[in-house]
């Protein structure tokens, strides 16, 4: 198997485990709707879901590792690119899988100590509200900070370096190129959501476009590798 046929079965296979996963959650935890649910409410549920929901969270957070792969073996598919382009992108999607990873790994390692300490039968009030404020704290800087402004923002920049080198390359079409430019342009806008004036309720046009965005970047993937493929 070459080079470019392992290039093209990373980028079908992230869209489609990405997606998976995220399907398996939204069905048992009700991700990401739970996240504005009350704290004990998320907890509860979260202990709830026992051993299949731990799984399905420690395999959603290990999706990003293939990103970081595909980032460091995808200039290789795109011949004639410049270097430099193609540098700064592994750097960047390097990072983008990083932040991901460090968003999304308190879920199955962190959050089911809290979630047993909070359901504890002898815990006291003050205890219970405890846990609920690291999980808040926890939630906002490794989710919102780290997980979804950081990966977002960075996977927008991976995603305008790598349209942007498909469009010098002669394997790929340069309209897939400009669609890759133009999503990664989006999924930065996203990444603001709970910025600035925004941070206590989040931005709610960003919160609306930002399932379209992962939505036309995991078809955007598909489609790259497909079409190397042919």
């Amino acid at each position: 198997m070459d080079d470019i046929t392992v290039t093209a079965a990373l980028l079908i296979l992230l869209p489609i485990g990405f997606n998976a996963l995220f399907a398996g959650l939204a069905v048992t935890f009700d991700y990401p709707g739970i996240l504005r649910r009350p704290t004990a409410e998320v907890l509860e549920r979260f202990r709830r879901g026992g051993t299949r929901l731990l799984l399905l969270w420690w395999g959603f957070a290990m999706m990003p590792v293939l990103l970081a792969v595909l980032a460091a073996i995808l200039p290789d598919a795109l011949l004639g690119a410049d270097p430099t382009l193609l540098g700064l992108g592994i750097v960047v999607g390097v990072q983008a899988a990083i932040v991901q990873v460090l968003g999304l790994i308190r879920w199955p390692f962190v959050v089911p100590y809290l979630a047993r300490v909070h359901a504890e039968a002898d815990a006291a009030p003050a205890r219970r509200d405890a846990v609920e404020v690291v999980f808040q704290a926890l939630h906002r800087y490794l989710g919102v900070a780290v997980g979804e402004h950081l990966g977002l923002l960075l996977t927008g920049a991976w995603s305008v370096l790598v349209g942007a080198a498909i469009t010098q390359t002669y394997l790929l079409p340069d309209w897939l190129g400009v669609i890759g430019v133009l999503v990664g342009v989006l999924l930065v806008v996203c990444s603001f959501e709970f910025v600035g004036p925004f941070e206590p309720r989040g931005w709610a046009l960003a919160g609306r476009l930002t399932p379209i965005a992962y939505g036309v970047w995991s078809l955007w993937l598909l489609a790259t590798g497909v079409m190397l493929l042919l």
